[in-house]
C-alpha cells in the first residue's frame, strides 16, 4: 500500500491518513516519541544488537516513509531535518497554520460580502 502524497494543501486530511499509514507499518512510534538509538556497548549481547538493529531501521523506515510521501517541492524543505519527528512538526508548523489562516480569510471575505 503506497503512503499518501502531501502537496501542501489539505494538510489535516493527509496528517491523519499518514500517522495511520506510519500506525499500520509499527513506524509511528519513531514520530511520536523521537528516541534516539544509543550506541552498541562493548561486547554486546545478541538481544541488545537485535535491539539496537530493529531501532536504527524502524527510524530509516519511517523517515523513507516521509519523505516518499511528500511532493519534490516540500521534500527539499524537509531533506535537511535531523528526525521524523522534526519532519512531522516542521510540516506541521508550515501547513497547519496556513490552513488555519486561509479559513479565517474565506470567513473574512464571506462576511463581507454578506453585508454588501
Amino acid at each position: 500500500m503506497a503512503s499518501p502524497v502531501f502537496t501542501g494543501e489539505n494538510y489535516q486530511a493527509w496528517a491523519v491518513k499518514m500517522t495511520s499509514f506510519l500506525e499500520g507499518h509499527d513506524l509511528w512510534e519513531t514520530v511520536e516519541d523521537d528516541y534516539e538509538v544509543a550506541p552498541l556497548p562493548d561486547n554486546p549481547t545478541m538481544n541488545q544488537i537485535k535491539l539496537h538493529k530493529e531501532r536504527t531501521t524502524r527510524r530509516a523506515k519511517a523517515k523513507s516513509c516521509l519523505y516518499a510521501a511528500v511532493s519534490p517541492t516540500i521534500f527539499t524543505r524537509i531533506m535537511k531535518c535531523d528526525s521524523t519527528k522534526a519532519i512531522w512538526d516542521f510540516l506541521k508548523e508550515e501547513y497547519e497554520g496556513d490552513e488555519k489562516i486561509r479559513g479565517m480569510k474565506v470567513l473574512n471575505l464571506l462576511r463581507e460580502f454578506e453585508r454588501q
